[in-house]
């Protein structure tokens, strides 16, 4: 059957004459390039913030963050308690749980604002000013969509453009702009956050987050987040150790996940009732445990461990035998505090330091691959997203001559840590409409600052 060619020009006048789509577009894409600036000034603000604590960490012996620790995560819990609870944790549980079909748009403001972008900004940077395990990933994802979601007062009502494809265009941004790599946005949009992009304005959305990815990209240029790796040619001596790491980190990253969720959403009860009853108690002992645990490991433990990757991946690093350990403790213990910030970060550094390890035990003189096989099974086996953590350590690496061995080790991992644990983002999220919707309604409609006091349990 003969198909008439298309008109070029009469396709181009159609697509010119409706003005009013044109500025819906314009709209959506100068909120990403904005998205994209939050993200890049978050990112400056915790560089900034941890390299103070860094200085008060070298200060007389480091024995100064005995104090300083416990004395910030408290008053973090404070003050995200009092102002802004929904920002505590990672972000992207309550993206999800804002995306929920159960959720009106009145109540998406609960969870994803404005107000709230602004919050975990400022509390975010204070869990890296405070030396916390924290990475700066997860926040990001719930500032962006924050920036994204107030698009919508000025879309036009048949512009195509649902709330739920801002949202997702905005945490898929987040995660572009922070990690510098906007495939993994793309990726992140529709394994995480979506499972689907709408037809309809689907280009427009990976226009952009790939428009978020390249304002990081502007700032701090057109490079890998941990340089390029050297890596020798792998043979068949490499598959016992890569295939070790991968258990490891699937049994381990499902282990935390468990762990993670158990604690945020309710067990073990008599921890969490002592949480409740006493929360800025409860955070000042957690951060009194995490500087105890930072201090035994030189340091390693506080922040996010980019550092740390970065020393492992050239081989100049002497990490504690215990670093996994104590890294998977101290990230958990924040969380459970209650302060804002997330795991994305501190996940890749415990698979680093298990891929680290395991080359130390085997002997093997493939160490920078086997750490990149470790940092993407344990962030595949902790988010159960296998292609967004894969694409993410690849983009992070310049690890294209290993995409086929971190995807098989992401695809394993993801599929122990299924045996082990529900996926971490998506129960947290459920667990967080479930107490919105069993909340008391506020009193009057006019009010909204009350609208967020039944608010959600952290998330990580």
């Amino acid at each position: 059957m003969h198909r008439p060619q298309p008109d070029i020009l009469q396709n181009l006048r159609h697509e010119l004459s409706n003005g009013r789509m044109w500025l819906d577009r314009t709209v959506v894409l100068a909120y990403a390039a904005i998205a994209g600036l939050s993200v890049v000034s978050f990112t400056f603000l915790t560089n900034l913030a941890f390299a103070y604590f860094e200085r008060v960490y070298h200060w007389q012996g480091g024995w100064a963050v005995l104090l300083w620790v416990p004395a910030w995560t408290a008053a973090i819990v404070w003050a995200t308690r009092r102002f802004a609870p929904t920002t505590a944790g990672s972000g992207i549980p309550q993206v999800i749980a804002a995306l929920d079909p159960a959720v009106s748009e009145q109540e998406r403001s609960v969870f994803v604002s404005l107000r709230l972008t602004v919050a975990k900004l400022v509390l975010g940077a204070a869990s890296f000013f405070a030396g916390l395990s924290v990475g700066r990933e997860g926040p990001s994802v719930q500032i962006a969509a924050g920036v994204m979601q107030h698009a919508r007062r000025w879309l036009g009502p048949q512009s195509g453009i649902s709330d739920h494809a801002l949202l997702v265009a905005g945490g898929a941004a987040g995660i572009a702009a922070a990690f510098n790599a906007p495939l993994a946005g793309v990726l992140f949009a529709i394994e995480e956050l979506s499972r689907r992009l709408e037809s309809r304005s689907s280009g427009l959305i990976i226009t952009g987050i790939v428009l978020a990815g390249l304002i990081g990209v502007s700032f701090f240029g057109n490079r890998s987040y941990y340089g390029v790796i050297v890596v020798p040619e792998l043979n068949w001596n490499a598959l016992v150790p890569g295939l070790l790491v991968v258990l490891a980190c699937g049994a381990l990253g499902g282990l935390f996940a468990k762990v993670m969720a158990a604690s945020l959403t309710g067990a073990p009860e008599r921890l969490n009732l002592l949480r409740a009853r006493f929360p800025i108690r409860f955070a000042a002992a957690g951060g009194l445990m995490i500087a105890v645990m930072g201090l035994s490991t030189g340091g390693a433990t506080f922040g996010a461990g980019s550092e740390t990757v970065q020393h492992m991946l050239k081989g100049e690093a002497d990490v504690p035998s215990m670093y996994v350990t104590l890294k998977f403790m101290a990230t958990w213990l924040t969380a459970w505090c209650g302060v804002p910030g997330g795991i994305f970060a501190p996940s890749l550094s415990i698979g680093a330091g298990v891929g680290h390890n395991v080359s130390l035990f085997m002997g093997a003189d493939i160490a920078p691959a086997l750490i990149a096989i470790g940092m993407a099974a344990f962030l595949a086996a902790v988010t159960q997203a296998p292609l967004t953590a894969f694409i993410i350590v690849m983009e992070m690496i310049d690890g294209h001559a290993l995409v086929l061995s971190l995807m098989a080790a992401a695809m394993l991992a993801s599929l122990i840590s299924r045996l082990i644990a529900r996926p971490l983002y998506e129960t947290l999220a459920l667990h967080m409409v479930a107490v919105l919707k069993a909340a008391p309604a506020p009193s009057s409609p006019a009010a909204p600052v009350e609208a967020e006091k039944p608010a959600p349990p952290t998330a990580p």
